[in-house]
């Protein structure tokens, strides 16, 4: 599929990390095998019962910042999360054509923004194991705003922080649900 993008009317682009620079394995893996394995085997349930727990829990925080805060999986599961991410850290990898795609958008004078709704550990974690900030002019976590990117409040901050005009922003992420995103802010989505 190829897009049409008027780059000259773009200044700033906006980038998630999971899935659009970032290959998914390392969260994949994570929140669905090992963060439920660690738990049923610290609670004695089933593999099953414990991926049927973890689904409810998930579900109930959908498109909060808790879902992605690793200080509140830490206290509802009884886990250590951030020790598990920094142990899990080696797994995140940048998708082979990110460095390239961020290198041009250097080298055509665009302005590079991470904005994701990590928690502070896990892109610090995530950064360590990829160099990913050395290709980025700001990075931004979600959490510093205390909204996630379905909350249209986070939209106004950001912009508010940044000085970043929207009809001039390009918004690249792997979102399913785009009712989150503001009005004239031009995105496209890539499949995870």
């Amino acid at each position: 599929m190829h897009i049409n993008i008027a780059w000259q009317d773009v200044d700033t682009v906006l980038l998630d990390m999971d899935g659009t620079l970032l290959d998914l394995a390392f969260d994949n893996y994570f929140w669905q095998k090992l963060v439920p394995e660690t738990w049923g085997a610290k609670n004695g349930v089933t593999p099953q019962e414990a991926m049927e727990y973890m689904r409810q829990q998930y579900h109930d925080v959908q498109h909060t910042l808790n879902w992605y805060c690793l200080d509140y999986w830490s206290e509802q599961l009884g886990l250590d999360i951030c020790a598990m991410t920094t142990e899990m850290g080696p797994r995140a990898v940048l998708r082979e054509d990110t460095i390239p795609f961020l290198e041009a958008l250097k080298a055509s004078g665009k302005q590079r923004i991470l904005l994701t709704n990590a928690h502070p550990h896990n892109l610090a974690v995530k950064l360590e194991h990829t160099g990913l900030d050395a290709h980025l002019d700001l990075l931004l976590s979600t959490h510093t705003f205390g909204y996630p990117k379905e909350d249209q409040r986070l939209w106004h901050a950001v912009a508010e922080a940044t000085g970043l005009k929207a009809e001039r922003t390009l918004l690249l992420m792997t979102a399913k649900r785009f009712s989150m995103l503001p009005r004239n802010l031009v995105f496209v989505t890539a499949s995870a």
